[in-house]
């Protein structure tokens, strides 16, 4: 890690009492850190924190995308390396990243090697659809999901009504709401008289994140609108070439660019030239997305599901809509292209309330005492 954020740890410690805490050995779990997604995103973020060094974090993946013999070699490779920290290393807190089916089951094996050496355990679900995926199962899968939630040593869970229902699902498991982190960035500018407002999408291009819905709301956006043509960037991996295809029989090539999976670095980009970020989405969890616009004072133009209204409030600092209502969002988007004054107000209340309950320093500084009150005392100075 770099000098400054190791001086960053160094003074963390010195403010907070905890200067022993730097020797606590962590080990973190999720999918490779090259995968695409929300939960890379999160890990990303928080590795560039005070806490990574403060607790000596140690990365394992246990999947990575690819075939499905990759994906068992890299799943085997992941235990063995796990079991080698457990039995070596001894880390004083194990934290286990989660969504749905294959990783449900990859994390619960974990889970109890890690219990069977006394280790902490902090089970985080990222799935928005985690409920689903549990009601789905049969009913000895389901009595296995209530056994694992349960022995974890906290559940994290990415807002309040994520919680619920991991509490509707496990009614003893210790369930705490740690949302997703940002970091702020601060608003940036608004177009110039004869520039097009900017609107990106990013995500997993296909119909469950509403990317046809949303081709299908520009072609009305554009046919309804005067002056100058917004433009729209459609951004992700999924089914790209498709989403072109539309786009050209909808004619809208002039003013729709649907691009491929992007680097972070060229997000960073693409969102320094954006002044509205919309996510039509049938169902979410906690999408990065939304708190990278948030962070940047983007106005948010998405759907009214999943774990989006713990992000942001419709009307406040954001415009909400329903899944899959074509006319509804066209609306929407209409409406913030053409009100400066509308959009530029939602995207400062969407930034001051990323400052205030998402920024990655105030959500690392809650992992920390999280991981402090379940790691015993005496084991805290290593």
């Amino acid at each position: 890690m770099s000098g400054e954020v190791r001086e960053e740890s160094d003074r963390a410690g010195r403010a907070d009492g905890s200067h022993g805490i730097r020797s606590s050995r962590a080990v973190w779990v999720s999918t490779s850190r090259q995968t695409r997604g929300g939960m890379t995103s999160f890990v990303e973020t928080v590795a560039r924190t005070p806490l990574w060094d403060l607790w000596n974090v140690r990365f394992i993946a246990t999947h990575r995308p690819g075939s499905v013999v990759s994906r068992v070699v890299a799943f085997g490779g992941g235990v063995a390396g796990f079991v080698r920290a457990l039995l070596v290393r001894r880390p004083d807190i194990v934290h286990l990243h989660m969504a749905k089916y294959g990783s449900y089951f990859r994390k619960a094996t974990l889970l109890w090697l890690a219990r069977a050496r006394r280790v902490p355990v902090v089970l985080h679900i990222h799935a928005g659809e985690f409920r689903l995926f549990y009601d789905r199962m049969p009913r000895p899968v389901r009595w296995s999901i209530r056994r694992t939630l349960s022995r974890a040593s906290a559940v994290v869970a990415l807002g309040g009504r994520w919680a619920e229902r991991l509490r509707e699902i496990a009614p003893d498991a210790r369930i705490v709401a740690i949302p997703n982190p940002v970091r702020i960035v601060g608003a940036g500018a608004q177009p110039a008289a004869g520039e097009p407002v900017h609107v990106v999408f990013l995500g997993k291009i296909g119909d469950p994140k509403g990317t046809f819905a949303l081709l299908e709301a520009w072609s009305k956006v554009v046919a309804n609108g005067s002056g100058v043509p917004p433009r729209l960037t459609i951004a992700g991996n999924g089914e790209v070439e498709r989403a072109r295809d539309v786009a050209s029989r909808l004619g809208l090539t002039d003013t729709v660019e649907v691009r491929s999976w992007l680097s972070p670095a060229e997000v960073v980009d693409l969102l320094g030239t954006a002044h509205v970020l919309t996510l039509p989405s049938r169902n979410e969890g906690q999408p990065m997305s939304i708190l990278e616009a948030m962070g940047r004072g983007l106005c948010v133009v998405a759907t009214d599901v999943g774990g989006i209204p713990d992000l942001v409030e419709d009307g406040i600092s954001a415009m909400l809509v329903a899944p899959d209502d074509v006319d509804g969002l066209a609306a929407a988007l209409r409406t913030v292209i053409d009100d400066a004054e509308l959009r530029t107000r939602l995207g400062l209340a969407a930034l001051e309330r990323a400052r205030t309950t998402f920024d990655v320093d105030v959500i690392w500084r809650r992992f920390d005492a999280l991981y402090r009150e379940l790691v015993p005392a005496s084991r805290q100075g290593g």
